[in-house]
């Protein structure tokens, strides 16, 4: 955070200040949880469905915060901690990100990148943080920090000597990315694909794309778009850019589509195959310079989309291509159960996917999965079981979008596949009708059970995908499987 003074930090937020020298200076962190409070924190006491933060400020002075934002004055021995009291502290929340943005942005040279889209953001935000980590000073959010509290949380990192913010921005409803730029706005604001995730949510996925285009929406003259020339609904949103905002196209086609000019700027990927690790490869071409042979280090030919997204944002702030080559080449999965590779002591690989499921990803896990049991001249092929759950959050699309998936586990050839829970039942009724025979696929209504059915099944050799929504709790599962240390 931009250092304020509780004077500085109470006029911003319109609020009022007790218990607290005006003068007094704020240079630590902002947080929101009173167990991760440290000395000289401010702590944001939010009031939720079953808690108010507020009970909480005591115990956040007493581990060292220095200012607390609540909606009510707290007291210990009848004397007021020090408050800033505001109507709502989810917004100060916002409102102070807000503030200390303003000020770093008028005193140095940030550069704030927000990306959007249903399905890819965390990829994309963590290989952009390494390609620019690489450059300078970069801030980017550790985890999912994606809505009205992670965004500004993460915003409120950035410091003095802070060159590149890197954020994630989420949509639950309309309106939501428009609250979110209104708090910070993106110098590049990235879009990286409008697909069916939330369509249950948002009623249909014309309005997820309304929703997807309050992000571009927010950028003004002198800002970059950076969109994904092969999503038609994407690139609809070259419709709603402010004058003299530039567009930065990505494409992994071999013929550009044609509402990509002759003279826009591309970032192109082509060739692209997969080997049999999972490892895509391609030709990378980044506007005015040479192509460029690109092996992935992550895990899926999906990912060379990300990968590009990833690469248009680096040459928007100046990377070269060489780093970006060589950063693309090495840079792993950071945050977990996000086509996480792990080889398990037993001999068995897990490919453990199971944080966020929509139709879209769960095909490109399925495609990798079977990709990867196929072998090539220098590997055997290997039994491949596909373990997977519900794909929440889907509406009226939730039967047919399941058993969509059912049919492809079928023309993949996925040597087995184990469905989790009544939810995602119209997997296995599909794969069944589709042509799947013998014990190919199963059910179970619980985790135990696959678990179960995998430690009787499972070979040294084989490859295990674990993939569903988070909530379908598939993740731990995989980690158990895979005997990560403190698996759940």
């Amino acid at each position: 955070m931009k250092r304020l003074t509780a004077a500085e930090i109470a006029t911003a937020l319109s609020g009022e200040l007790y218990g607290i020298d005006p003068e007094t200076p704020l240079t630590a962190g902002v947080v929101t949880d009173s167990r991760e409070v440290g000395p000289g924190d401010i702590y944001v006491a939010r009031r939720g469905e079953s808690f108010d933060g507020i009970e909480f400020a005591a115990a956040a002075v007493e581990a060292g915060a220095a200012l607390i934002i609540g909606e009510s004055v707290p007291t210990l021995d009848d004397e007021p901690l020090p408050v800033v009291v505001v109507a709502d502290a989810t917004e100060a929340l916002g409102q102070l990100a807000k503030h200390s943005i303003e000020g770093l942005r008028a005193d140095g040279e940030l550069t704030v990148i927000a990306i959007t889209g249903s399905v890819g953001k965390t990829t994309v935000k963590d290989l952009a943080a390494d390609l620019l980590a690489g450059v300078a000073e970069t801030v980017w959010p550790p985890n999912s920090y994606n809505n009205e509290v992670g965004v500004p949380l993460t915003a409120l990192r950035a410091v003095d000597s802070t060159r590149f913010l890197v954020l994630e921005m989420g949509a639950r409803s309309i309106g939501n990315l428009a609250y979110l730029t209104s708090l910070i706005r993106p110098d590049i604001a990235v879009e990286l694909a409008v697909g069916t995730a939330h369509s249950g949510v948002f009623g249909s996925i014309e309005n997820t794309a309304r929703a997807k285009a309050e992000l571009v929406e927010s950028l003004t003259a002198g800002s970059t778009a950076v969109l994904n020339a092969d999503d038609t609904r994407v690139s609809a949103m070259r419709e709603v850019l402010a004058p003299d905002v530039s567009t930065l196209w990505f494409s992994q086609r071999e013929s550009l589509p044609e509402w990509v000019g002759e003279d826009d700027r591309v970032v192109r990927g082509t060739s692209v195959s997969t080997d049999s690790s999972g490892h895509p490869t391609f030709t990378l071409t980044l506007p005015g310079e040479e192509p460029r042979d690109v092996r992935l280090a992550l895990i899926g030919e999906h990912h060379v989309g990300n990968a590009l997204a990833a690469a248009a944002i680096a040459h928007a702030c100046g990377v070269t291509t060489k780093s970006i080559v060589t950063t693309l080449s090495t840079s792993s999965a950071a945050s977990r159960w996000r086509m996480e590779l792990i080889d398990s002591p037993s001999g068995v690989t897990v490919l453990n996917d199971a944080y966020n499921a929509n139709p879209e990803s769960m095909r490109a896990s399925l495609k990798t999965l079977a990709s990867m049991g196929r072998g090539d001249e220098e590997t055997s092929p290997r039994r491949t079981f596909a373990v997977l759950g519900e794909m929440l959050e889907l509406g009226d699309e939730s039967v047919s979008a399941h058993s969509a998936i059912g049919e492809l586990v079928v023309r993949l050839n996925i040597t087995r596949t184990i469905v989790v829970g009544e939810g995602a039942k119209p997997i296995f009724n599909a794969a069944n009708l589709e042509g799947s025979w013998g014990n190919e696929a199963a059910w179970v209504a619980t985790a135990s059970e696959a678990k179960d059915l995998l430690n009787a099944e499972l070979a040294p050799g084989d490859i295990v995908l674990f993939k569903s929504s988070r909530d379908a709790g598939l993740r731990y599962l995989g980690d158990e499987i895979a005997g990560v240390s403190g698996a759940q």
